[in-house]
């Protein structure tokens, strides 16, 4: 016991480092990468459903997305993509709306539900193509 009060700084120093070691881990739910998102799309045959307005979408998009605004998810997805067990992958500019994109395509029963990091900015990032209506 007296070990750890002697050691107190040490020892919160060991804690601090390993979990900032863990955390680049524990934070990868947070969406796929562009280059994940390539393999899904070619593996799984992944449907891209882009969040973003008409304008935008119409000023770059992921090749094949299909353009579902945010606000009309809920009433639309389901004429859009009927396979409730479909790949599906949500994206918009960067990365927000897709998020909440995924949460109500899961609320709605879609099991295979996810969103690109870092949406498009991240995809052009990553010098991906993109094509404008």
């Amino acid at each position: 016991m007296n070990f750890l009060l002697d050691n107190w700084m040490l020892i919160t120093l060991a804690v601090v480092s390993g979990v900032a070691l863990l955390l680049p881990t524990l934070s990868k739910g947070s969406g796929l990468s562009p280059q994940e998102m390539v393999q899904l799309m070619n593996r799984e045959k992944a449907v891209v459903i882009d969040v973003c307005e008409p304008d935008e979408f119409a000023k770059g998009h992921v090749i094949g997305a299909k353009n579902l605004p945010l606000g009309q998810l809920e009433d639309k997805l389901g004429q859009v993509v009927k396979n409730k067990t479909a790949q599906l992958v949500m994206v918009c500019q960067v990365g927000a709306r897709s998020a909440r994109a995924v949460g109500s395509a899961k609320k709605l029963g879609y099991e295979n539900v996810q969103s690109l990091a870092g949406g498009l900015k991240a995809w052009q990032a990553a010098s991906m193509p993109v094509e404008k209506a």
